[in-house]
């Protein structure tokens, strides 16, 4: 991946094109070019294969537009891991732009079946480069997870023929709201091109979430239908408010699926490369995803084809980070996981992305797949055992008071195993994979029938509750305690220590009617209700934006240590929280005081935060020389209220 290294994909010149497409194991390749519409094929040119296993070919009179697809010929053997079939239009791996979406139809499965017809073409396109700057995203800063369909369908602001698109992400009225409640960065969930689970179809279903990537860089045009252009625009324009952009990417697997599946790309260009199967058995694919294959991320030409990627989407989009999903996979080879595998290093290494936000979701369903902590620096790590802890602890669990307060300070138990000294934790409560937060506090179990699958699918224990009835109600009493639970739980999130992470609706009590599982319902179920947003939540949510932001120890990645005098723990009568305190089962207080500086005014000062999970007030004597609680300006009158999280600043 150096200069010398040959480029792959299509390269427009003074008058035409080369093509370039790398296949190990294929006899020959042809291009297949079409007409400016797509619909009709107008030349078949065979390619020249190269001793590197490239096979190439230049093409006069080709301009930026031209549709294009690749035909590959030799063996079909599936039980030898074979699949070459020259029927089969096969989309470029280093395509970035395609003329319509995909879409399933068994043919696309059946050998010796001309798929022209059904294949999306790749666009021969020019992209101009961004000057690209520093990630905007600041330590300890605030990601809002985005469906980028579902969160402006249904915005009143965002005029019809943009809602759901990237290009409303950067209407006035978005930017507006992300603004308010203080973002630092979007992560927008797949925006490449995808195609539905084979399933889905007879259900009357479609994915709405794009975790079944066909291209790796190929933009789908159900999201981004002005191509490059469109998510650079948008990029810049949500730089220009302050506001970093990451791409949520999946590397691990593809929608050609298993064995029955579609022969779309990388299946039909290399198999036997490209994905990871069986030892000794060709023909098996290894399903460490749940989806039906695994791509071979240690093999080198799936590791440059990542790593361009992730170098095109900076230098033409100017993105500021990359979220990678089941990311153990890029660092799993025939041996197991590695922190030092060959393609993290080489992610970390690239001079483009070495300065990158970086973000695993660090489990998969593979041989030793869960792999929280393990990373290398300086990705940043979803963790799942903040969600659950603080959901336990707000659930009413035994004995989750000191794991509440191992996951305030960092979750150090996680991220300093490997001698590290700080932390490198997303916390989170939510995220598209799972309830929402106003469903986690209204229902005890999944409720995924809509999903086809007898309610089967999605997590079974999701550490939530119900307020005494399930699902949607009209009683005000339990509306109301609902509300104040989520209020408790964004309260704690904000009060973690590391990158925290709220997806688009929760701060407004967004509701899935709980549903878990999601991935399938590109309807009122996942699009956000804007008009029917809790503007109360919202409110709270912006408030705690800001005292984040105001005091500097929420940005901060240190870990807190026992020699230090910089953070302390009370109970409820103001003593240090002694051995005893931390080993009640059913403790239903604590309190934390941290120094830190206030930004406002620029001094050193003392931070409270109250914790009370009790229905109930509970008289809290917090050490110092009097309060102030920020929640809501007012003198901390020594009483902390039922299912809350009160911050006081010492006067």
């Amino acid at each position: 991946m150096n200069s010398t290294t040959p480029k792959l994909g299509v390269t427009l010149t003074a008058d035409g094109a080369d093509f370039a497409v790398w296949s190990e194991n294929a006899e020959k390749l042809q291009l297949s070019l079409f007409d400016q519409h797509g619909e009709r094929e107008v030349e078949r040119l065979p390619m020249q294969r190269g001793d590197d296993h490239v096979h190439r070919l230049s093409v006069r009179k080709v301009r930026e537009g031209t549709r294009y697809g690749y035909r590959a010929f030799g063996t079909h053997a599936p039980d030898r891991g074979l699949w070459f079939d020259p029927s089969k239009l096969l989309l470029d791996p280093y395509a970035t732009e395609i003329d319509q979406p995909f879409t399933y139809n068994s043919r696309l499965a059946h050998f010796g079946h001309d798929t022209a017809s059904l294949m999306p073409k790749a666009i021969v396109a020019r992209h101009r480069e961004v000057t690209v700057e520093k990630p905007r995203f600041p330590t300890g800063g605030l990601i809002y997870e985005i469906a980028v369909r579902a969160f402006t369908k249904l915005h009143p602001d965002v005029p019809e023929d943009q809602r759901g698109t990237v290009a409303a992400l950067a209407h006035p009225s978005v930017i507006a709201h992300l603004k308010r409640i203080g973002v630092d960065a979007v992560e927008l969930m797949p925006i490449t091109a995808w195609i539905d689970e084979r399933h889905l179809a007879p259900l009357g279903l479609t994915n709405s979430w794009g975790y079944n990537p066909v291209g790796f860089m190929a933009l789908d045009p159900r999201l981004v239908p002005g191509g490059v252009a469109e998510l650079r625009d948008t990029v810049a324009t949500l730089h220009q408010a302050g506001i970093g952009v990451i791409l949520d990417l999946v590397f691990n697997h593809t929608g050609e699926s298993d064995r029955a599946g579609p022969t779309l790309s990388l299946r039909g260009l290399n198999n036997l490369a490209c994905f990871r199967h069986l030892e000794g058995q060709p023909g098996t694919l290894v399903n460490d995803t749940g989806t039906g294959n695994t791509v071979a991320c240690d093999h080198p030409f799936i590791r440059r084809l990542i790593v361009d990627s992730l170098r095109h989407f900076v230098a033409h989009a100017g993105i500021d980070g990359f979220r990678f999903d089941l990311a153990p996979i890029l660092g799993r080879d025939q041996h197991g996981f590695s922190t030092e595998s060959e393609t993290l290093r080489a992610i970390v290494e690239d001079p483009v992305l070495s300065d990158r936000i970086l973000i695993a979701e660090p489990w998969d369903i593979g041989p030793g797949g869960y792999q929280v902590g393990n990373f290398p620096s300086p990705f940043l790590e979803w963790n799942d055992r903040a969600r659950d802890d603080i959901r336990r602890f707000w659930r009413g669990d035994r004995w989750t008071m000191g794991d509440l307060a191992t996951r305030l300070a960092g979750s150090s138990d996680i991220f300093a195993r490997h001698g590290h000294h700080h932390t490198r934790s997303v916390n989170f409560l939510a995220a598209h994979d799972g309830l929402t937060l106003m469903d986690v506090v209204s229902y005890e179990e999944r409720h995924n029938h809509a999903n086809g699958e007898e309610n089967r699918d999605g997590h079974h224990d999701n550490f939530s509750w119900n307020n005494g009835t399930e699902g949607e109600t009209e009683d005000a009493a339990i509306l109301d305690v609902r509300r104040t639970d989520v209020m408790a739980l964004l309260s704690t999130l904000f009060a973690t220590r590391g990158a925290i992470m709220l997806t688009a609706g929760d701060e407004g009590g967004r509701s899935q009617q709980g549903n878990n599982n999601a991935y399938c319902q590109d309807n009122e179920i996942t699009w956000v209700d804007w008009a029917g947003l809790d503007q109360n939540l919202v409110d709270h949510a912006a408030m705690l934006s800001a005292l984040r932001k105001r005091f500097s120890v929420f940005s901060e990645y240190g870990f807190f240590t026992d020699a230090g005098d910089d953070i302390d723990w009370v109970n409820a009568s103001g003593e240090p929280m002694a051995q005893e305190d931390w080993q009640q089962p059913d403790a239903l207080g604590l309190a934390v005081t941290m120094k830190t500086t206030d930004r406002q005014s620029g001094a050193q000062v003392r931070l409270a935060i109250i914790f009370n999970r009790s229905r109930k007030p509970i008289p809290f004597a917090v050490p110092g020389n009097g309060w102030r609680a920020l929640n809501d300006d007012s003198p901390w009158n020594g009483t902390a209220p039922p299912r809350s999280v009160t911050f006081c600043l010492e006067d």
